[in-house]
């Protein structure tokens, strides 16, 4: 796995959603962050626009990410928001430049796409972490400039009656579950063997839950994993007739039949307290009846 250089005071740091709208109002505190950490903020020149509920058109997005992609100037990328629609550019993008000379990428949830699709075609590390729009009154903020400086990443968290307990080290990958799924059977598929898997997920019904666990599962996504990390699940849905289990009952039942560790209640997600991740990074998973301890090793 290759890593970009770490950041130092004076780079520069691009803002540009790939997914959802997004306001000046609303990234300005993520702006002001930046450059209290000596960073300078470039903006994509297509970032304000509107079509619908996306960032502009699918080429207005594309045009913008390609050009942060290639400009050697750039050392970050931060995407603005999620919601949806990376998906519908990552065929649009040419990482030539972007493998050439590599920069940190950032962000979560619909952001999950270009993680997985640049771990399974080029081997990067990027960085699953806040994005523009959480910014504001985020608990993380410290942790992120951390990851971004290279300071060593080591969380410590709390246990969980469902967790399992054991060693695990492994490549760290993974994301919204959601997204995820519906990339399987894609050139931007994952790939788990002998990875250590971070899942999180939000507003999704407990059977979508079930569902996609199951086909993980049975796609052999879980087999010949060293370690499994859950994330938040925040704000999950139930129908009139529940289901009849939580999410972390659905996941412990379906990953019941295997021996890795796995740790619930890990604080990265759709939540103020959202840590940063390094996918790609060689990482240790303990999970003890003592607690449970997450460090990236290999950076």
């Amino acid at each position: 796995m290759t890593s970009p250089d770490y950041l130092s005071k004076g780079d520069k740091v691009a803002i540009v959603s790939t997914a959802r709208k997004i306001s000046d109002s609303e990234i300005r505190p993520c702006c002001e962050t930046l450059e209290s950490w000596g960073l300078a903020v470039v903006l994509g020149a297509n970032l304000y626009k509107e079509q619908n509920q996306f960032a502009g058109s699918d080429q207005d997005r594309a045009m913008d990410m390609q050009s942060m992609l290639d400009d050697p100037d750039i050392n970050a990328i931060i995407c603005a928001r999620g919601g949806y629609g990376t998906v519908r550019i990552i065929e649009r993008l040419d990482f030539s430049a972007f493998v050439k000379s590599p920069k940190w990428l950032i962000g979560f949830s619909d952001v999950t796409v270009l993680h997985s699709h640049i771990h399974a075609n080029y081997n990067i590390a990027t960085l699953h972490a806040p994005m523009a729009i959480n910014f504001e009154n985020n608990e993380s903020l410290e942790d992120l400039r951390e990851a971004l400086f290279g300071e060593e990443l080591t969380y410590s968290f709390t246990l969980h009656p469902a967790n399992q307990k054991g060693n695990g080290t492994g490549e760290l990958i993974g994301g919204n579950l959601s997204l995820l799924y519906s990339l399987m059977a894609t050139n931007s598929q994952m790939d788990t063997d002998g990875k250590i898997l971070f899942l999180e997920d939000l507003d999704e019904y407990l059977y979508h839950i079930d569902r996609m666990m199951q086909n993980l599962k049975r796609a052999g996504f879980l087999k010949n994993l060293s370690g499994l990390i859950i994330g938040g699940m925040t704000e999950m849905n139930d129908n009139e007739i529940g289901f009849g289990a939580t999410c972390e009952e659905i996941i412990s039942s379906v990953i019941s039949d295997y021996n890795f560790p796995v740790a619930f209640g890990f604080p990265a997600g759709h939540m103020k307290k959202n840590v940063p991740l390094i996918l790609g990074a060689t990482a240790e998973l303990v999970v003890e009846d003592s607690g449970c301890n997450l460090k990236l090793l290999q950076r």
